[in-house]
């Protein structure tokens, strides 16, 4: 039986000469039985056990996820971290204040004592990975609904994630793979005591801002620098004062050399999510029904926000990080419609399974797999009306605080009323800490302008039973939403610190019960959850159906794809430096690469998008590139390759063929919005930070010479 299944991995792991050499976010682990030949004819001149090696240092030491969301590497034997601006964003707009705008005006340590360590920080180390796929699936069988099966599973991961985690040293994530047919566990290793180093100004970081977000020619800085600590033993520990720089196991030397087209280029890091596998109807759904409202929601909340942004410079570094976190997907969201629809990608699957439902049907296939496309189209068909509706009441739920906030700290006072005394001082830190975290960053007057904007939106369009508290303020507001929630706000006890301070010391449940915010956060959430009857008998038969769906396309071979969707996991992606087509917008020869003279031609003077440094326009006149001059004379800023990834894989490390630091990623065009669901390997691009222009900043501009002295520079 073991080698039956074996062999069926190998043979369904195995590339077709079909699938483009650069598309693929490939496990570290099949590295060189899948893909250390076509990675050496491209470039690559380390051996399959130097980028991934159990028992011996290698690529994958240097490479973290940085706070669960991002990715960064260690670049010096001192631990220090490179990630991008945007991935640091909430620790340094955490560590700013009026008076020391770090996010504003940027900011450099020069020595180990100036470096501010956040609130909450931590980088991911990947110690090893295998395969459990055979243990696991041997506890289920088809008999067993999703729940039963569901509930097998979680109970083996358990075993399997005790068995690993060394007397809790180790993080171990069980993780599901093509769509549950296959199972992996990873081993992770946690470091918390994490602090900024240095942040270019903002002007820099997030140069073009919302306009030249997912757009080519680029000409941004997104980079920042951190460093781990340890104990005095090297041991990953908790803050403390006497800790101690880390030293890595292995760190990525620098190369100053510059890149060139068709050079070879790999990124390791941790993709987010992608879903290469979706069906027809689902591609079909998300393009007109949930990304729409999306997008609508979205931009409805940015416009309430920005209008205290703009008035006030404290509003605005509260709300920064919220509001670029909605801006991206904003933009993201609206990209996929335009793409997915211009490539007609919905219709492409359709076409697929036509062939898979003809394959399904045979004799030999029917009894597995002959109702799958039939459950599938069902499913969606049932839930394009709620897919829309959630949507709508997502940008509810993103973008107000007191949508949210009021049922989160409500049910924890709840709870606390009926505790006896000696139970409630027990429990007052904790809900201190959390009514603190609440009132961080709260600006009443947009708040009550965001939650009138976004549930007004929600109401008039979500086309869809609304929760009961939504439609009695819709009925007893009319027209006049706005001084409706003006009220809730004054009555509710959730909208101000001190009430809910003075709750803690004289604890009252029908307060709670009764709270107009407690309410409206309540039956919002519950409506978010709601799962309907006839839906859920849907779902069930849908999500069996899609797990036999992937399975049937890997057997019958009908797919291009052949690797797992990202799901936060290490991946290694490969391909090249690689131009598009000429632009007249880029000053630059070859249109994958820009220029700080390009950068300049954007400059506008105190715009919230396009401004810069005056230092950076100085050392510009007077040609200040140092060894970071490109050999033709320009300093690079930005460059394209044409590699494989999607949100999480930002801070990641681009690498040359020797495994050297030549960039660092942070974006994709617009052109190939529909990356997470198709690869088009005429256009997806990947857009990186050349390190020449990063150490540019760090030495010429920043005039940070400590930062540089710490790195391993070749050319």
């Amino acid at each position: 039986m073991k080698k039956i299944i074996l062999f069926m991995i190998v043979g369904l792991f195995m590339v077709p000469t079909s699938t483009k050499a650069n598309e693929g976010m490939w496990f570290l682990m099949f590295i060189d039985r899948l893909n250390h030949r076509d990675m050496q004819k491209m470039g690559l001149q380390l051996t399959a056990e130097e980028i991934y090696s159990i028992n011996n240092n290698s690529l994958k030491d240097a490479i973290v996820q940085f706070n669960g969301g991002c990715t960064a590497s260690i670049i010096s034997d001192k631990g220090l971290v490179l990630t991008n601006h945007h991935c640091g964003y909430d620790a340094i707009a955490e560590l700013s204040t009026e008076e020391k705008n770090h996010l504003k005006n940027g900011f450099w340590a020069k020595s180990f004592e100036e470096e501010l360590k956040p609130k909450s920080l931590y980088v991911r180390f990947f110690v090893r990975m295998d395969d459990v796929s055979e243990r696991i699936l041997s506890k289920v069988n088809d008999a067993m609904s999703e729940k039963e099966r569901e509930a097998a599973i979680n109970k083996e991961i358990a075993l399997i994630e005790q068995e690993n985690n060394e007397g809790g040293k180790y993080t171990v994530s069980v993780r599901s793979f093509f769509q549950g047919n296959e199972f992996y566990y990873f081993v992770y290793e946690d470091y918390k005591d994490v602090r900024l180093v240095g942040t270019p100004t903002e002007s820099i970081g997030k140069f073009g801002g919302d306009t030249d977000n997912w757009e080519w020619p680029r000409h941004t800085g997104d980079f920042s620098l951190f460093r781990v600590y340890t104990d005095a033993n090297g041991n990953a520990a908790e803050y403390s004062k006497d800790n101690i720089p880390m030293q890595p196991k292995r760190h990525l030397s620098v190369n100053i050399g510059g890149v060139r087209e068709n050079d070879f280029a790999m990124i390791l890091g941790y993709p987010g999510r992608t879903n290469r596998w979706m069906p027809a109807e689902g591609i079909a759904q998300n393009v007109n029904y949930g990304y729409p409202a999306w997008v609508e929601a979205s931009k409805t909340s940015m416009d309430a926000m920005k209008v205290h942004m703009n008035k006030s410079e404290d509003v605005n570094l509260k709300y920064a990080s919220q509001y670029a976190g909605i801006a991206n997907y904003w933009k993201n969201r609206q990209g996929m419609i335009d793409a997915l629809t211009k490539h007609g990608t919905a219709d492409e699957k359709r076409a697929l399974e036509k062939k898979f439902d003809r394959w399904a049907n045979k004799r030999r296939n029917k009894d597995e797999y002959g109702n799958v496309m039939e459950n599938i189209n069902t499913y969606y068909t049932l839930t394009n009306d709620k897919a829309r509706h959630d949507n709508y009441l997502i940008g509810v739920l993103r973008g107000s605080t007191f949508a949210v906030a009021p049922y989160r700290l409500g049910r924890n006072m709840e709870y606390y009323t009926e505790q006896n005394k000696a139970k409630r001082e027990e429990l007052r830190p904790r809900l201190q800490a959390l009514i603190d975290e609440t009132f961080k960053i709260v600006y009443m007057p947009l708040e009550k302008d965001v939650l009138s904007a976004v549930l007004k939106l929600y109401i008039e369009k979500a086309n869809y039973e609304l929760p009961e508290v939504a439609q009695n303020i819709k009925d007893e507001a009319g027209d006049d939403l706005e001084s409706y929630i003006d009220a809730m706000f004054d009555l509710s006890i959730f909208t101000s610190k001190e009430r809910l301070e003075a709750f803690l010391l004289y604890p009252n449940k029908v307060l709670i019960e009764n709270d107009p915010l407690y309410l409206l956060s309540s039956d919002l959430i519950k409506k978010y959850r709601e799962e309907p009857e006839a839906i859920a008998d849907a779902k069930e038969a849908y999500e069996k159906a899609y797990r036999k769906f992937v399975k049937g396309l890997r057997e019958s071979k009908l797919s291009k794809v052949k690797y797992p969707d990202a799901n936060s996991t290490l991946r290694l992606t490969y391909g090249k430096v690689m131009a598009l087509p000429k632009d007249p917008t880029n000053d630059a020869k070859i249109n994958n690469y820009t220029t700080m003279q390009g950068m300049i031609a954007k400059y506008k003077p105190n715009d919230d998008e396009f401004d810069l440094p005056a230092d950076v326009l100085k050392l510009y006149e007077k040609r200040e590139f140092g060894k970071y001059a490109d050999e033709n004379g320009y300093m690079p800023v930005n460059f394209l390759t044409d590699n494989d990834i999607t949100g999480g894989n930002s801070g990641s490390p681009v690498l040359n063929g020797k495994g050297e630091l030549i960039g660092l990623a942070f974006d994709g065009n617009i052109e190939a919005m529909a990356g997470d669901v198709i690869f088009d390997d005429k256009l997806q691009r990947t857009i990186n930070v050349d390190i020449r222009y990063v150490l540019w900043l760090v030495d010429k501009l920043a005039g940070a010479e400590n930062i540089v002295k710490e790195l391993t520079l070749t050319k």
